[in-house]
């Protein structure tokens, strides 16, 4: 008789970040998130994060753009910057917190002490690390500028080599991530729910007006799709 050998099924990849010491908030932990497709789509509808690391002993905090590649950010900045050059080859990688944050709606209340705001956020901890492939570097400053306008770099002048010498791009992994959020609406005290205050939501949106077109661009120029779509 024949022995059959069983295949295992493929394993699959993790939805959710592992929660840790750093990543579990102390207050109001039931408003945390460690889904990946929530923190995803809260990295990619920001424009700008902030960088925090520690420079000469004392707590710095930058913002700046980044990008999104699968797991991984990418941040850049000028070669001469101080937390671009911490994370070279005398000193490699540089432990960072990097935070993104909307704000969706203010939240007034009857008393001033339950006034807050609706939000999405997303705190990421790590190493970051220079980036020193040229291939690697390529892509992220690509997805740099895909992740102000989608469509833009492939409507760009690429970084000629002068410029790639002078910018510097850091990466860091998504491991260790969590998500924060407030959604509804006001948690007054039942005693003030009586107070003349007029108490609700107000709601904040992001929009863009018309483009405006530089004064040297050529006059048969065309606005491009990625512009004009609403």
């Amino acid at each position: 008789m024949q022995a059959t050998t069983q295949t295992q099924p493929p394993s699959q990849p993790a939805t959710t970040y592992p929660p840790t010491d750093r990543t579990v908030p102390t207050r109001s932990p039931d408003r945390a998130s460690y889904d990946k497709e929530l923190v995803h789509s809260i990295l990619d509808e920001g424009y700008v994060c902030h960088l925090g690391f520690v420079r000469d002993g004392s707590p710095v905090v930058l913002p700046t753009l980044y990008g999104r590649i699968g797991e991984r950010l990418y941040v850049h900045g000028s070669t001469g910057s101080r937390p671009l050059r911490m994370t070279g080859a005398a000193d490699p990688g540089l432990p960072v917190c990097l935070t993104v944050t909307h704000v969706d709606a203010l939240v007034l209340a009857r008393s001033a002490f339950h006034h807050s705001i609706n939000y999405r956020s997303v705190v990421v901890h790590g190493t970051a690390y220079d980036v020193t492939d040229p291939e690697e570097k390529r892509t992220a400053l690509d997805a740099l500028v895909d992740h102000v306008v989608p469509g833009r770099s492939a409507d760009s002048r690429p970084a000629d080599k002068k410029e790639l010498a002078a910018t510097a791009v850091i990466r860091l992994d998504l491991d260790e991530v969590s998500a924060k959020l407030r959604t509804g609406g006001v948690n007054d005290e039942p005693e003030d729910l009586a107070l003349p205050h007029w108490a609700g939501l107000v709601p904040l949106r992001k929009g863009y007006d018309a483009p405006v077109a530089d004064p040297g661009l050529d006059a048969g120029t065309e606005l491009p799709d990625y512009l004009s779509a609403p």
